[in-house]
């Protein structure tokens, strides 16, 4: 029961990143105010603090004690989300979700970081694996669930991850990870080679992979004419795929090896991101993106055992670290894609699956031995 926790724990922090994506016009009505308005304030606020703070939460989360920053974190999360729920005016919204960005960032990192103290080694990339999935999961779903909360009253969107968030904070932390270290970690200890060169490749692996997704809705639209509901079922197949595939790559880490497996979803994400531009059907983009899907699922249970292994003397500082350079990448890749895009579509998806191929070379030059 308290492993199981460990991974809700991280379905919830992606959950909460975009349940509000498909209620943004119930958000406007409710506050009065402008889309671009309603949409920083639902989604750029809680993603910029959840990617900063994860920069330092980890370290705080370690001195602190796993247990104790993960119970108070869910605490005040539910807090915030019940705030967030009743307030009648935009500002306090945005306070409030930014809380909320602040509150999964001393979860998502120490969560990861405390299944990897309590998992055995010879099954640690399927742990990593099964994490992935289950975020991912957490990616696909908030929209549904979004979309079923709006119907009835948008208010269970906060209320309902309140209620799971509570009761996440009744179960205890398993006693390898609350115990695993005694002496107060530094950020210094959190910071190595090894992570650096692991946040390259997550910062790569979330630009380059998961953040062309926005173009692949734009290219849905422009070149086959698909609506809303046509491209949303075509991009949670890229999800759908990383869930299923999530635990058996993760099978692969433990056979193969962390490193070898990225490789293996570096290189298929490269030859197979490119083909998401030049496709000439609806269903031959749908199946690139979904074979996407798998090759990031590889990718991600290669740099989740990467990441929880790049600093022992401070797990979940590492870990918490990487997290901030991987939605990082995830914010950049409009900025970076689509002026590329506007000048040839095929030229954004190749130049994305170039930086995808980076990926492994990062994966291994950060596995090198340290002299």
């Amino acid at each position: 029961m308290r492993r199981q926790a460990l991974y809700l724990g991280g379905f919830l922090g992606p959950f909460g990143g975009g349940v509000l994506t498909v209620l943004i016009p119930e958000l406007r009505d409710r506050f009065d105010a402008s889309t671009g308005a309603v949409t920083l304030a639902a989604i750029t606020a809680y993603i910029a603090p959840f990617a900063i703070f994860q920069l330092v939460s980890g370290t705080i989360g370690e001195r602190a004690g796993h247990a104790r920053t993960i119970r108070a974190a869910y605490v005040a999360y539910a807090a915030v989300s019940v705030v967030a729920a009743f307030v009648t005016s935009l500002a306090p919204f945005v306070a409030a979700r930014a809380a909320q960005g602040i509150c999964n960032a001393f979860t998502t990192p120490l969560l990861l970081a405390a299944l990897a103290e309590s998992a055995e080694v010879a099954s640690l990339g399927r742990s990593m694996g099964t994490f992935a999935a289950i975020q991912t999961a957490g990616v696909v779903s908030a929209p549904l669930c979004g979309g079923l909360a709006g119907a009835v009253d948008e208010r269970l969107a906060f209320l309902v991850p309140a209620a799971v968030a509570l009761a996440l904070a009744t179960i205890p932390v398993p006693v390898a990870a609350r115990d695993a270290h005694l002496d107060p970690p530094s950020l210094r200890a959190a910071v190595n080679g090894r992570v650096w060169w692991t946040a390259a490749a997550a910062f790569l692996a979330y630009l380059a992979v998961t953040g062309v997704g926005f173009l692949v809705a734009i290219r849905a639209a422009d070149r086959f004419g698909l609506g809303p509901t046509e491209r949303g079922l075509l991009l949670a197949g890229f999800g759908v795929s990383g869930v299923v595939a999530g635990r058996p790559a993760g099978n692969l880490v433990d056979r193969r090896g962390s490193v070898r497996v990225t490789v293996w979803g570096a290189l298929a994400c490269a030859l197979i991101v490119p083909l998401l531009g030049i496709v000439g059907a609806p269903g031959w983009l749908a199946a690139a993106w979904l074979a996407a899907g798998v090759g990031s699922a590889l990718i991600w249970a290669g740099l989740n055992t990467l990441a929880v292994r790049a600093a022992p003397g401070n797990r979940a500082g590492a870990v918490s670290f990487i997290g901030a350079w991987k939605f990082a990448g995830n914010a950049a890749g409009p900025g970076v894609w689509l002026p590329l895009y506007h000048v040839r579509a095929w030229l954004a998806f190749a130049l994305a699956g170039a930086a995808s191929a980076l990926i492994g070379g990062c994966a291994r030059a950060g596995d090198r031995p340290r002299g």
